[in-house]
């Protein structure tokens, strides 16, 4: 594919320009960085090693801690690096790179949410039947098809950014390569684009959200039929999912569905869904969770003996 620009780098001017803010932030991404990593990494263990969660339900969570894992580390430690640097510049490269895998990870994670809602709905509403239905052999499955959208969904992204022609500008006024931000740089007619943007993005997001709503409506409704202890387990795990599903799904939204353009609060809302929920979802699903918590406690206890 013919590169058609003659820019070789961009700078991104970051969250502030603030020295002391710079020090500030540098501090406080970095111990968030650090417990993202850690906290999604240990459930990652935890389900690989715990034979008590063996249940679909923990193999999705497993993966969904593993996708936040990187989808952070696409992210998070270039901008540490660059609040203590003066120059704060990213190659064509890896702008691009960072677009694809950001995007690689935030569809996949976006798709897997829909896959556990649906794992949710059958163990509540089909409860005979789970593990049937649920079998090993669907759980690959759903978690490749999960993979298979989020990779198309990120090429779509990448394939018109390396076709925008960029002319000169190169200043982007954000912490990462994103669409609208590039948008705002080419030298030529972006409308089209900002539509596939939209398409891709937006009205994917709100197809999601809204379909992932009325999934958990329809379990909700169904818990009329448990027993209390069962309400009451039920209600605890969709409860995590949920929240989650809202914490990632309404600042996407508020940032692609409208018109193609930036704002200013553009980067707090990306610092939210980029660095912030990937950091909360471990704590979601380990403070709503008995058996998860059980299982840590075990595996712990066993280390340190």
């Amino acid at each position: 594919m013919e590169q058609r620009t003659n820019v070789t780098e961009f700078v991104l001017l970051g969250l502030t320009q603030s020295l002391q803010g710079q020090k500030i932030l540098f501090v406080v991404f970095l111990f968030i960085y650090i417990v993202t990593v850690v906290g999604n990494l240990v459930i990652v263990v935890t389900v690989v090693v715990s034979p008590t969660l063996g249940a679909p339900m923990y193999f999705f969570l497993g993966y969904l801690s593993f996708m936040d894992a990187v989808y952070s580390t696409t992210v998070t430690p270039n901008m540490i690096i660059d609040l203590v640097h003066a120059k704060k510049t990213i190659s064509f490269e890896a702008c691009m790179s960072q677009l694809f895998i950001e995007h690689l990870f935030g569809g996949a994670e976006i798709l897997l949410l829909v896959v556990m809602a649906y794992d949710r709905y059958v163990a509540i509403c089909k409860p005979l039947h789970y593990l049937t239905i649920m079998n090993q052999r669907v759980c690959i499955l759903l978690l490749l098809l999960a993979w298979l959208g989020g990779f198309l969904h990120s090429v779509v992204h990448l394939f018109f950014a390396l076709n925008l022609p960029f002319c000169g500008p190169n200043v982007i006024d954000h912490f990462i390569c994103d669409m609208y931000p590039l948008l705002k740089l080419a030298c030529t007619d972006t409308y089209f684009i900002g539509l596939s943007v939209v398409a891709n993005d937006g009205v994917i997001c709100v197809a999601i959200f809204v379909l992932l709503l009325i999934s958990y409506g329809v379990i909700l409704h169904s818990l009329k039929n448990l027993s209390q202890e069962g309400k009451r387990k039920a209600l605890s795990t969709c409860g995590s999912h949920i929240t989650v599903v809202v914490l990632f799904f309404v600042p996407c939204i508020f940032m692609y569905v409208r018109p193609p353009s930036t704002l200013p609060i553009d980067k707090s809302l990306a610092v939210f869904y980029t660095i912030i929920t990937p950091m909360l979802n471990p704590l979601i699903y380990t403070l709503r969770n008995g058996e998860m918590k059980s299982a840590m406690k075990k595996l712990w206890t066993r280390n340190r003996k």
